[in-house]
């Protein structure tokens, strides 16, 4: 496994299996984002094969990307540029893409390379992000949406299209490089490029995303919980004809307030998110010692 930003970066369990997604080391520092499962039998993982790894490999170990998410027996995995850029805007590679294959690693014969995308790798489903680290499945309009990371600004929420174009390096989404310099011609977004349901300028670091479908919290069902590395903080999206009509902050760790974070109740970053059959949320913390924690009445 690669270091950094790298190692064991997803887990899905489906139909018998485990699939995962991981910083495949090729050595010298080099390094892919892959794709593998293995059958779980009596708690064991056994007869692990890998379905795919990311090409080329790259020299620095972030921007991995790596969520999965299952849709009608296809997977669905994201591969962050890895710092690269303009990486992003070339179908031939797969940093910068949202890729789907069938459950065994063939290739779907209706993805977009088969269908209006001919120079496309046949796997690739949509291109030009940077480093998506949310994926979900919405149970209630069967898209599948990503949050994903910006430059300096410019992190977003979007619906995954076939064939479609987020647009980075060539647009930031309202972001601009660290150093401060503009992004392309310093334009948020162009005609053709998809347009994200909503991006944040300053950036949140949006990690993982979820529908909320419990019946704890009756008035959020069908809405979309993010989760921010940044700020410490659980947001609610609020969603109507799958577009996004209010946002809410629901909780609030402690650099939201811009305190020092001391004390049993400190929410750190957060960077994971999941419900139980009671409605009832959790979520896991990103930091030397992580926590989890359970948000119900």
């Amino acid at each position: 496994l690669a270091s950094s930003q790298g190692g064991l970066l997803d887990v899905l369990y489906h139909d018998n299996f485990v699939y995962f997604t991981y910083s495949h080391n090729h050595g010298e520092r080099y390094s892919s984002t892959a794709i593998a499962r293995g059958r779980l039998i009596d708690d064991t993982i056994k007869d692990t094969e890998i379905l795919l790894i990311a090409e080329p490999k790259i020299n620095q170990a972030k921007h991995f990307g790596s969520r999965i998410v299952i849709r009608d027996n296809h997977l669905f995995a994201s591969f962050g540029e890895r710092g690269k850029g303009m990486i992003a805007q070339d179908p031939t590679t797969h940093p910068g893409s949202i890729i789907r294959i069938n459950l065994d690693g063939s290739i779907p014969k209706d993805n977009p390379r088969f269908i209006n995308q001919p120079t496309w790798l046949p796997e690739i489903y949509q291109i030009g992000v940077r480093n998506p680290q949310g994926m979900t499945f919405s149970p209630f309009d069967s898209n599948i949406y990503i949050s994903n990371h910006g430059a300096k600004g410019g992190d977003f929420v979007g619906i995954v299209n076939a064939g479609g174009n987020y647009g980075w390096k060539v647009i930031g989404w309202g972001g601009e490089n660290y150093f401060g310099t503009k992004i392309g011609d310093g334009e948020p977004f162009k005609e053709e490029y998809d347009k994200p349901l909503l991006s944040w300028v300053p950036s949140i670091a949006p990690s993982n995303i979820q529908f909320y479908n419990g019946n704890m919290f009756q008035d959020w069902k069908g809405d979309l919980l993010v989760a921010s590395l940044k700020f410490h903080m659980l947001v609610k999206l609020d969603m109507e004809n799958s577009q996004i009509v209010n946002e809410e902050i629901i909780l609030r760790g402690c650099k939201m307030y811009k305190k020092p974070c001391h004390g049993d109740n400190t929410v750190g970053r957060i960077r994971d998110i999941e419900t139980d059959k009671k409605g009832r949320i959790y979520i896991i913390t990103d930091e030397p010692e992580s926590a989890l924690w359970r948000i119900s009445k």
